[in-house]
Parts: structure tokens; sequence; C-alpha cells
């Protein structure tokens, strides 16, 4: 089996580290191009995998043909390939935005599809995806997806309808954390402490809620309600928190993404 990668970015990158890691393929079963000299030589260095210039060459080669570029060049990369993909090879697609039938269509055939949203905590193999699938993709090609998928992180089959929420409460979300964080760090730098000594715990205090909330199960209200002790300093805090908007923040920034996503 031969794993292509068009686009070497850092999503790419961080799926080929989960899989070398947690020896789900070798290096000679994977291939990737790139349209600079210098991306295709640092992944050749450090992966020992094959790199081209050409797209139509890794397409020609792949058996799961992973599409890792942007949106907006989907088309583009799409038109340049769609004569030289095997005929029962997988196409997986990292792209936000562009549904199954939008992706099939490009192609101008049946292909055996999935749609895969992952997150950037993948790249410290952290990372959470949100995966779909069309009809002629079987549970054997699936399970290989899922297994590619969750050796960078965790990974959840659902239906295509939900991708654009997914996107925003999973692919768009650390970056409201790191709004999240940087603000907590901002905080606790008002208050007299080391602006890098407030970024190392505001982010583990983050990384242990996490996980906490997936280990125990247990509802994050239930979870709030234990730290927040009666007359205490933290229920002061949420008080500020809900007065100033913050759940109707978060709220609306998930609408926002999932609205935008469905524009591409």
């Amino acid at each position: 089996m031969t794993i292509g990668f068009i686009g070497l970015g850092n999503m790419a990158k961080a799926i080929i580290s989960g899989m070398l890691a947690k020896e789900v393929v070798k290096p000679s079963m994977l291939s990737g191009s790139a349209r600079t000299k210098e991306t295709r030589e640092a992944v050749q260095k450090k992966y020992g995998i094959a790199v081209y210039e050409e797209n139509r060459q890794v397409a020609r080669e792949a058996d799961i043909l992973v599409l890792a570029v942007k949106p907006q060049m989907m088309e583009t990369v799409i038109g340049e390939i769609r004569g030289d993909i095997k005929p029962d090879a997988v196409v997986v697609s990292i792209a936000a935005g562009k549904s199954l039938a939008w992706i099939e269509n490009a192609f101008g055939k049946s292909i055996k599809l999935v749609r895969c949203m992952p997150n950037t905590p993948a790249m410290v193999m952290a990372g959470c995806s949100s995966v779909c699938r069309n009809e002629r993709v079987t549970e054997e090609d699936m399970a290989f997806c899922m297994e590619m998928f969750e050796s960078f992180g965790i990974a959840e089959e659902i239906p295509e309808k939900l991708m654009d929420a997914a996107g925003a409460v999973s692919g768009s979300s650390p970056a409201f954390v790191f709004m999240f964080l940087e603000a907590l760090a901002d905080g606790g730098v008002k208050a007299g402490m080391p602006r890098a000594q407030a970024y190392r715990l505001a982010a583990q205090s983050v990384m242990g809620s996490a996980k906490l909330l997936l280990e125990t199960g247990k509802h994050p209200g239930e979870l709030k309600d234990m730290v927040c002790s009666p007359g205490g300093t933290t229920i002061e805090g949420v008080q500020t928190l809900e007065e100033m908007g913050l759940r109707g923040s978060v709220m609306g920034a998930v609408e926002a993404c999932v609205e935008k996503s469905k524009q591409l």
C-alpha cells in the first residue's frame, strides 16, 4: 500500500509523523508533493519518504491519496490529477467546506472518498479529527483511514451534515482556546505574575481541565461547580464571565465558523 500526500504543510506533516510514530506505515509506503524545493527537501530529510514536484506522480502511485491543500486550491489540484488516480484509490480530503458531492463532482466520476477535519493539536499528537465517507468506501478502507487519523489523536466518524459544526467545535476552537489562554495569562501578568510563568500555569490548567472532563465523563457544569466554593474567589470570577457574555460569545463564534464553512 502507498499513501500519497498532495501538499506537505503542517497538517500533512502531522499525519505523517503520527503514522510513523505509531508504526502504522513505513517511510517506504509514503510519498508527497509540494510546490517548493525547500519543503520537499525538508520533508524528505526528516521523514525519509519519497517526494515529488509533480502532483500527478503522487496521484498515480497512491492507494490512499490525501489532498492536504487549502480549500481555494482544491479545484485546481483536482483538475490536474483527476485522470491519474487509481480506479480503486481512496481519496481523503482535509479541505474545510468542500462536501463529498462537491469533490466527487470536481473529479467528474465516482470515487472512494473520505472527508476529514483534523485540527492543529495534531502537530503534537493530540489532534481531534471528524470523519465522514461516501457509500463507495468499504469498512476495510474506513478502518485503515481511522487508524491513520487516530495515530495523531482521536477521530470520530460522523454524518456529513455535521462536518461544518465539527469543523467549528474542534477545527477552529484551538484559536479560541489560545485567545482564552492569552487573556488568562494577561490577567496573571496584571496581578504581578511573570508572563512566561503565567502562560505555563494557564496552559497546564486548560490541558488538565480537558483531561479531567474526558477521563471522568462528568458534565462540565458539574466540574465547574467542584471548583466553586460557597462565597469563594472562583464563583466571583464565574459571575464576571457570565455578566460579560462568555457563553454567548463562544456560541456566536461557533455559529460564525459554521456559516463561513458553508460558503467555501
